[in-house]
């Protein structure tokens, strides 16, 4: 029963844990799609320079949701280190993303406004799984130890 037990609570931090991901992410792809239309057909820029800017700013806003709401309760290990890394693996996502784009435009040749947001949407797609999977595992970590709820006896009793 025990293992039954400590199964569903794995299984429900993570479902909030996913939620909240997802709102955030949820947000942040419509910066991204939004910008990045903004970006390449509002301003004539490439698709190349839309979706880096686009990016830019959907990764900042991201990392301040995910950082003080969907991972608040894991360890802080210094917001340089966490914004470096949060980047770091945002730039390879942006790779992923950008390699969809210049498939799409400059080897297909499908420069269509359509064909542009399918192939940024599988960027998206696949970044976002490697996003999900490279914050838990190296930039917002787990906390190694539980945070108390109640004060310890030794402090209840000195009161």
């Amino acid at each position: 029963m025990e293992f039954l037990r400590r199964a569903y609570l794995r299984f429900a931090d993570l479902a909030k844990e996913l939620a909240k991901f997802g709102t955030i992410g949820g947000i942040a792809f419509l910066i991204d799609t939004g910008g990045f239309n903004l970006v390449q057909y509002g301003l004539h820029q490439g698709p190349l320079t839309s979706k880096v800017a686009s990016t830019v700013v959907a990764t900042t806003f991201a990392y301040f949701g995910n950082r003080y709401w969907t991972y608040r309760h894991h360890e802080q290990s210094g917001l340089a280190r966490e914004y470096f890394l949060f980047f770091l693996l945002n730039a390879v996502a942006l790779l992923i993303g950008l390699l969809c784009l210049g498939f799409a435009h400059y080897t297909l040749k499908l420069t269509d406004p359509l064909s542009m947001n399918l192939a940024n949407l599988v960027g998206i797609g696949l970044g976002t799984l490697f996003r999900f999977w490279s914050y838990k595992k190296w930039v917002f970590l787990a906390a190694t130890e539980e945070v108390p709820k109640e004060l310890p006896d030794d402090i209840t009793r000195a009161r």
